[in-house]
């Protein structure tokens, strides 16, 4: 499996499988419980039920994303890993910016961004060897070229939805019974920090939600690709 064209051609569950058999304990699944996330979770359950989970809490998530943790507890039995910023931090970030710098200017929401999510995340990775994302080719011009496995990456990265569509998780979602954010009912397509998404309006990209108030930037946080769109490697 560890050959590129052969991750290609797996299957999600194949790459979870090899995954949590290659990296074990070392291995961890990061999400936002977002459906590809959630798809994840399902898929890696069915393989070891003690796989873990983990979640960046910024302490600015809406009170939809709280109650997944419960959620997952209740339906998988896995206590979801909360992976919190550094309160100092934050402390010095709010002092010179306020609480909600990120409406000034896309290098100030860069900054939230990098302290409440980043800098978590590489502290996280920093104790493991291999971890999952939701992310998919389809969701934007940036992710397009994303492969399923980045085995270059430190630690190794896996995107098993990597070629999965969009009506695939949907279709999975719904034939599983998998449980679903809140937020999609209400017109969500992406869901980060409370103050920085809100529901896409027809026809708008599925990531419109997402900072909605930049024109211009790339709708990304930084924890998968830098500001200038290129992959974000190791920490």
């Amino acid at each position: 499996m560890a050959d590129f064209l052969h991750f290609e051609a797996a299957s999600a569950s194949k790459i979870l499988a090899w995954a949590i058999e290659t990296y074990g304990e070392s291995f961890a699944i990061a999400t936002s419980f977002q459906k590809e996330g959630m798809a994840i979770v399902d898929l890696a359950s069915r393989l070891a039920p003690r796989v873990r989970v983990f979640t960046l809490d910024t302490c600015r998530l809406p009170a939809e994303t709280h109650r997944m943790i419960e959620t997952v507890r209740e339906r998988y039995g896995i206590a979801t890993e909360i992976v919190l910023p550094d309160d100092a931090e934050v402390r010095e970030m709010v002092s010179i910016g306020g609480q909600n710098l990120f409406y000034q200017s896309v290098e100030s929401r860069r900054i939230c961004c990098d302290i409440r999510k980043v800098r978590p995340l590489e502290r996280k990775l920093s104790a493991l060897r291999a971890w999952a994302t939701g992310i998919r080719r389809d969701q934007s011009e940036t992710r397009a070229q994303t492969p399923k496995v980045e085995l270059s990456a430190t630690p190794v990265k896996i995107n098993p939805l990597a070629d999965w569509t969009a009506a695939q998780v949907e279709e999975y979602t719904r034939a599983n019974r998998v449980p679903v954010h809140p937020l999609y009912a209400h017109g969500y397509t992406s869901i980060g920090c409370a103050p920085c998404t809100r529901a896409v309006e027809p026809g708008e990209d599925q990531r419109a939600g997402r900072w909605w108030w930049e024109q211009d930037a790339r709708k990304e946080c930084g924890i998968h690709f830098d500001p200038d769109g290129k992959v974000r490697r190791a920490s």
